[in-house]
């Protein structure tokens, strides 16, 4: 090679060594969920201690502007003022309700140039989704819970315009099987809000525990918030609680504790969903009160998964719903959610076909058999709930008999359940196990902890459309969105909890909020790589199932 060869190749070696250099220190735009509209220009915001949060409005988001303002203190230790306006550098928060035509209640507006970043939207809930997108063009460690140094807190200049694809855009939690303290519910709530999804289905009854305070019938939580501990079986392999043994195994939740988890759901634009299982998955509270059920026979919590399970509250006593009622009078006291689950799946119903009272009540309602019995007893429920100004939510086997008027469908068991309701005109949330169950395997069963079965990787979570195909127009607006669910029966601990709903909540979060034309896989999987670092910053532990299609710098 002669000097003037090795003279351009240095050149050219120095001038890619300087656009390296100039691309590491531009800002990575990776938002997940992928937002609507984002156009980049040339230049950077510099988050500085200097930096005011601008909240024009009276009232304005002022909820909104303390969230900025803790999260910016947590990672950088900024102590950025709330202020009413400024001509300094600024983050400006506004509500204008007339961006309610385009953004809808949620949707948001955010720019920025080198001296502002502006956040618009209709509703507070719009301003506080255009924090979590701008909480997101920052590095990935603003989501640390301590101070990071060294960390030059740039933001790429950007016009962002976004709105969600659903209303509903949900996660359950199955707090029933496995108690998990009241702090990682605070957890849970942060990691949906970073997600943008905004349904908290809480699983407090099942046959494994009872878990939210019932001032009227305190054996709810005396008795049946406790089991015997046979954590180290297998879950279908434990044996009932044996006469003379002590149930130690549980907990729960105090009315105070589920008021503060509504409100600091409230202040994250969460709702949480109570869900009080009936008729069936009722042992615990049959374990407290056997007077309920149809043969009055002493019953213990069940420590695992004996099944079949025919424990079941008896449909012919009126005390039955005498009881109900005032255990959903005090469910909402507390939630004040638009609608609260009653569960009313797989209800085994032979002590039905047994039951005087049952029988009797058959023949007296003109009821063709158990499973119209079983739809007379959603209808009374869903009565009552209706009385109170709430609505009737529960899993698609409250179709088999016939649907109460009102009521709401979450489809499990595949769609059709979903594809019927809507079709009648019935608000739907999606949640079929083929795509939404979260205690299914995500990788090969020979390197992932046990788990109840099943298949569901981060893939094909990222593939599901939640609106059914051969619905017309009007019947997909009945589908309200779609909903991740953990069952607990093998996972027991919150570190366990984290690793089967990361990523793949991450996935679901997406499919919720945006447009199917703007999904791509693989596009995701390169965000998702900046997802993975925020989670390292928050220390959460996620799978790494799926790590052959991401690249991880």
């Amino acid at each position: 090679m002669n000097h003037k060869s090795a003279a351009f190749v240095t050149a050219i070696a120095m001038m890619f060594n300087l656009l390296s250099c100039q691309k590491e220190k531009d800002p990575v735009i990776s938002i997940i969920p992928q937002p609507l509209n984002v156009t980049q220009t040339t230049g950077i915001f510099k988050l500085t201690p200097n930096v005011k949060i601008v909240v024009k409005d009276e009232p304005g988001p002022s909820d909104q502007a303390a969230f900025l303002k803790s999260r910016i203190q947590s990672a950088t230790g900024f102590d950025p003022q709330i202020v009413k306006k400024s001509s300094g550098k600024r983050i400006s928060l506004q509500i204008e309700s007339g961006l309610e035509g385009t953004l809808g209640t949620e949707g948001y507006s955010l720019s920025v140039s080198k001296r502002e970043v502006k956040i618009l939207a209709a509703t507070p809930a719009g301003v506080f989704y255009g924090i979590q997108t701008l909480l997101q063009l920052l590095p990935p460690d603003i989501f640390a819970n301590k101070v990071i140094e060294g960390i030059k807190w740039n933001i790429p200049l950007v016009q962002i315009t976004d709105k969600p694809r659903f209303v509903w855009r949900g996660f359950l939690l199955d707090v029933s099987r496995h108690f998990f303290p009241a702090s990682y519910m605070y957890d849970v709530l942060d990691y949906m809000a970073m997600h943008k999804l905004n349904r908290f289905q809480m699983h407090l009854t099942d046959d494994q525990g009872w878990r939210v305070e019932i001032k009227k019938y305190p054996k709810l939580t005396e008795v049946g918030a406790w089991r015997v501990n046979r954590e180290d079986q297998h879950w279908n392999s434990r044996e009932v609680q044996k006469p003379g043994e002590k149930a130690t195994y549980g907990g729960f939740y105090t009315q105070d504790d589920i008021r503060k988890f509504v409100a600091y759901a409230a202040q994250r634009n969460i709702v949480i969903i109570p869900e009080i299982e009936m008729p069936a998955h009722t042992t615990a509270a049959l374990a407290s009160y056997p007077e309920y059920s149809c043969t009055g026979s002493p019953l213990t919590v069940l420590p695992g998964g004996i099944w079949p399970c025919n424990n079941i509250y008896c449909a012919g006593k009126e005390e039955t719903f005498t009881f109900l009622q005032d255990v959903l009078t005090e469910v909402i006291a507390l939630f004040p959610s638009k609608y609260i689950h009653i569960g009313g799946d797989e209800a085994d119903k032979s002590q039905w076909t047994k039951c005087p009272l049952c029988q009797k009540r058959i023949k007296a309602e003109g009821l063709k058999n158990e499973k119209e019995l079983q739809s007379y007893f959603i209808r009374r429920i869903e009565k009552f709930l209706n009385s109170q100004g709430r609505q009737l939510i529960g899993w698609d086997e409250i179709l088999e008999g016939g649907l109460a008027p009102n009521a709401a469908v979450m489809s499990w068991r595949g769609t059709q359940g979903g594809i019927d309701a809507a079709k009648a005109g019935h608000p739907v949330v999606m949640t079929p196990t083929s795509h939404c169950y979260f205690d299914y395997y995500q990788g090969n069963p020979d390197s992932e902890p046990l788990a109840i079965g099943g298949y569901l990787p981060l893939e094909k979570v990222y593939s599901f459309d939640p609106v059914p195909q051969g619905l017309s127009a009007d019947e997909a607006k009945m589908i309200l969105g779609a909903q991740a669910n953990l069952w607990t029966e093998y996972v027991a601990d919150t570190s366990h909890a984290n690793y089967m709903t990361f990523p793949r909540l991450t996935a679901l979060s997406e499919v919720c909020w945006t447009s199917p034309g703007q999904k791509n896989y693989d596009d995701f999987s390169l965000r998702l790589t900046r997802q993975l670092q925020r989670f390292d910053a928050m220390e959460i532990k996620y799978s790494k199932a799926s790590e052959q299609k991401i690249i991880l710098k």
